[in-house]
C-alpha cells in the first residue's frame, strides 16, 4: 500500500506533538518543516528514495547542513508517527565545527547596543534583559512571573522536566518595578496591551526592529543569541560547564559544548599564539 501524506495526518501529529509536551516552539518548527514537505510531495507517494530526494535537494539549494538535519529531523518525528520508519532518511554527517561563524556571533558590545536603542521600548529592553541574565529560552518566558521576581528564582518546566533558575537581585527590583508600573500584581510579567503573553513571533520581530538603530547585523540578532551570549559569558566567569548546563536545562553536556564554540577571530589569534611561523 502506498504511503501518501494527507492533511489529517498532519493534524494528528501537530496532536501528537502537543501530547508529548514538546515545547511550543518545537512544535511550531517540527509542523512548519513537515507542512513544507507535504507541499513538496503534493501528494506523490513517499518513499525512501523520495525523502532522501528531498534532502538532497535541500543541500542542492544551498541549505546550511545544520538546517537540513533539522528538516530532516522533523520530517523523520512524522514518519515514525505514522509507522512508516522504512521511508526514513539518515541525517547529513557534519564534522564538529572547531569555530563559530562570526556573522551570526552576539557580542557583549553589540547586546549593550541593542539595549541603548531599546530605551525608549522598556519592556523590549527589560526582556532583553532578562533573557541575557538568566540564559532563559524565549518559551521560558511566561515562566519570569511577579512571584518569581520576589522570590528571586523561577521554576521552569518544559520537556517533561524541572528546572530552578536564580534571577539577579537588580533584575527581580527591575522586574518588580516595571509590574507595579502596569498594575500587574500577579502572574506574567511581560503581556501585550490585551494582557496575553508574548509569542515568539512577536519577540523575534521587535527584536530584528532594533538592528537598523544599533547598527547590528540583522543575521545576529533573535532570541536564542542572548541565550548564547549568556552561556558564554557565564562559562567565561566559572569555568563549570557542568553548572552551565544544569542551569540552561540541557540533557547533554554536548550541547552545552556548542554554545560554547569560539569565533573564528578568537581560533585565528590561538593559532597565531602558538608561534609556529617563523
Amino acid at each position: 500500500m502506498e504511503n501518501r501524506l494527507k492533511p489529517a495526518h498532519l493534524h494528528r501529529f501537530a496532536a501528537h506533538l502537543r501530547g508529548e509536551e514538546k515545547s511550543p516552539g518545537t512544535v511550531e518548527k517540527y509542523l512548519r518543516d513537515t507542512a513544507a514537505f507535504a507541499a513538496h510531495m503534493g501528494g506523490a507517494p513517499v518513499t525512501k528514495g523520495a525523502v532522501a530526494a528531498w534532502r538532497d535537494g535541500l543541500t542542492a539549494q544551498g541549505r546550511a547542513p545544520a538546517t537540513v538535519n533539522s528538516k530532516v529531523a522533523a520530517v523523520n518525528a512524522l514518519l515514525r508517527f505514522l509507522g512508516w520508519e522504512n521511508c526514513q532518511v539518515k541525517a547529513l554527517r557534519l564534522q564538529r565545527r572547531v569555530f563559530r561563524d562570526q556573522s551570526r556571533e552576539l557580542t557583549r558590545q553589540e547586546y549593550d547596543r541593542l539595549l541603548a536603542a531599546a530605551g525608549d521600548r522598556p519592556r523590549l529592553a527589560l526582556l532583553m534583559e532578562t533573557i541575557c541574565a538568566t540564559g532563559i529560552r524565549v518559551s521560558e518566558v511566561r515562566y519570569i512571573t511577579v512571584e518569581a521576581a520576589r522570590q528571586g528564582r523561577a521554576d521552569i518546566a518544559l520537556k517533561g522536566k524541572v528546572r530552578t533558575i536564580l534571577l539577579p537581585a537588580k533584575l527581580c527590583r527591575k522586574l518588580l518595578k516595571y509590574a507595579r508600573a502596569r498594575k500587574t500584581a500577579s502572574g506574567e510579567i511581560f503581556l501585550t496591551r490585551s494582557g496575553r503573553g508574548l509569542s515568539r513571533r512577536q519577540i523575534w520581530a521587535e527584536l530584528k526592529g532594533l538592528c537598523a538603530k544599533a547598527g547590528v547585523e540583522r543575521s545576529k540578532v533573535f532570541p536564542h543569541n542572548l541565550r548564547h551570549l549568556f552561556a558564554r559569558t557565564f562559562y567565561a566567569a566559572t569555568r563549570d560547564i557542568a553548572k552551565l548546563s544544569d542551569v540552561l536545562g540541557h540533557s547533554s553536556m554536548e550541547t552545552t559544548r556548542i554554545y560554547l564554540i569560539s569565533t573564528g577571530a578568537e581560533h585565528a589569534r590561538t593559532l597565531d599564539r602558538l608561534g609556529l611561523v617563523s
